[in-house]
């Protein structure tokens, strides 16, 4: 069996060497089938397997919220009924996270994998990145002149056990025993050679690790100098030091740029996310660093709107970004918007056709299922089903609003607030005793103002759709003027 690397240290002739333990996340995903990139998960399993043994292991059902394609029914044996109860995706997202951060990701046609999970992650507005191995290369690299390669009978024909043949846990469960067969088979090394090369370079010029060495592990925005002190690039992140590493380790083209230029880097502690994002969206647009081009471009491409139909219903709708139009909410991507829309639809109790995510003349999906009152067919009363839309319109448009938007501040005693005035963003401050949210003039003088805009907008609520904060207040119009 081949050796393998460890995480920690040694001390050898007073020189440390370090060590790096090679962790896989083995998995399978079944989906619905239907057109390319509308697919959706109805069952993943994955396995963190260190080489030798399987060290961990995460395996649900999902309701992808869509009908499943009736051959995948006959191929796999799960149905729509089997579905309903299960966890929606974005509930099962973070322990997909967990158990796949540091891990090189491996899959039997690891393309078709990685695809359906990033675009899952796409469509809740996180960048899912994972490198990856895929069995059927190595087998056909390691195991030549096989008479088929697919799963099944790849495994059949190398004595391998396979139960629950087309099921998630089944599958990645032979997957496992088959790379486990490729790396002992593989005399040459090229799996751990590849996995070391896909890992971040660890390795830091001098000049590099004196920068980080000060820098901390907290919330904030950092900024680049150029050696004539010039801010070259403007970054936040929920752990500044890591991040920085990220940057002096990566062999992209823009990081290598970076590495050449930077001459030393400052920082600002923000406490929180939010606060971080709003810096660095208002210093970038400031200063505009030379590789910061990304932010330059419209945060936000979709937004969604209302309207009252023929019936009287106020209607939900996905539309393309348009600064003449009143916007309830705004996401980054069509994906983002659709996946958000169907939480606001099950959260909020509405129609899926009436917030346009079933094309139907007739009843939508889920009042077959019973889980619609049936505004679709007009069988709800009217004011009961608008009083759940205006319900949530109140909750989440910012149109006239005045609020303070409390978080953490930058150390444990300190607290942070974001001021909302009629439904625009005013700045932001830190504060450390109640009283000084609680007096308007002491309010006004804590606050560091700041543009308001529908990009800022968008940040905030796009926060605020996917994270918590410590608290949200209502003020009156007189608080704050």
């Amino acid at each position: 069996m081949w050796e393998v690397l460890f995480l920690g240290k040694e001390t050898i002739n007073n020189k440390k060497r370090e060590y790096k333990f090679l962790m896989y996340a083995i998995l399978d995903i079944e989906t619905t089938g239907g057109k390319y990139n509308e697919e959706g998960i109805t069952e993943i399993a994955i396995y963190k397997f260190d080489g030798h043994k399987i060290v961990d292991q995460f395996s649900s059902l999902v309701n992808p919220e869509k009908p499943i394609q009736p051959f995948v029914v006959n191929l796999t044996g799960i149905n729509n009924d089997m579905l309903r109860q299960a966890p929606k995706f974005y509930e099962v997202a973070k322990r997909i996270i967990e158990i796949t951060e540091g891990c090189i990701m491996v899959a039997h046609n690891a393309l078709f994998d990685n695809r359906i999970l990033t675009t899952e992650f796409d469509r809740l507005g996180y960048q899912f990145e994972r490198e990856t191995l895929c069995t059927v290369e190595l087998a056909k690299k390691l195991i030549p002149d096989m008479p088929s390669y697919s799963l099944g009978k790849l495994v059949r024909s190398l004595g391998i056990p396979l139960s629950d043949r087309h099921r998630a846990q089944g599958d990645a469960k032979a997957t496992v025993a088959l790379f486990k067969m490729l790396l002992a088979k593989d005399t040459s090394k090229e799996i751990i050679t590849e996995t070391l090369r896909k890992e971040p370079k660890q390795q830091l010029a001098p000049k590099l690790l004196d920068i980080i060495e000060n820098i901390p592990s907290e919330t904030g925005v950092y900024y680049m100098h150029n050696e004539a002190g010039k801010i070259i690039y403007i970054g936040k992140s929920k752990n500044i030091k890591k991040r920085l590493t990220q940057h002096f380790t990566n062999d992209n083209r823009k990081s290598k740029k970076i590495q050449l230029e930077v001459k030393s880097v400052t920082f600002e502690k923000t406490g929180n996310e939010l606060i971080a994002q709003l810096k660095e969206f208002e210093e970038i647009k400031q200063n505009k660093p030379l590789f910061n081009r990304s932010l330059r471009r419209p945060l936000f491409t979709h937004q969604l709107t209302s309207f009252i139909d023929e019936s009287g219903y106020i209607n939900l709708k996905i539309e393309k970004a348009d600064g003449r139009k009143k916007a309830i909410t705004t996401f980054s991507n069509y994906q983002q918007a659709k996946s958000s829309l169907f939480k606001i639809t099950e959260e909020n109790q509405l129609c899926q056709k009436l917030t346009g995510l079933y094309d139907s003349k007739k009843e939508c999906f889920n009042y077959s299922i019973k889980e619609c009152y049936g505004a679709c067919i007009n069988k709800e009363p009217v004011t009961e089903y608008n009083n759940r839309v205006t319900a949530f319109l109140e909750k989440n448009s910012y149109e006239n609003q005045n609020m303070l938007i409390i978080d953490r501040g930058r150390d444990i005693e300190e607290r942070s607030v974001i001021l909302i005035e009629n439904g625009i963003y005013k700045g932001y401050g830190f504060y450390n005793l109640n009283h000084q949210i609680n007096n308007p003039e002491i309010l006004k003088s804590i606050i560091n103002p700041a543009q308001g805009s529908r990009d800022v907008q968008h940040i905030i609520q796009n926060y605020l759709r996917r994270n918590k904060v410590l608290k949200t207040v209502n003020l009156s119009a007189n608080t704050v003027n």
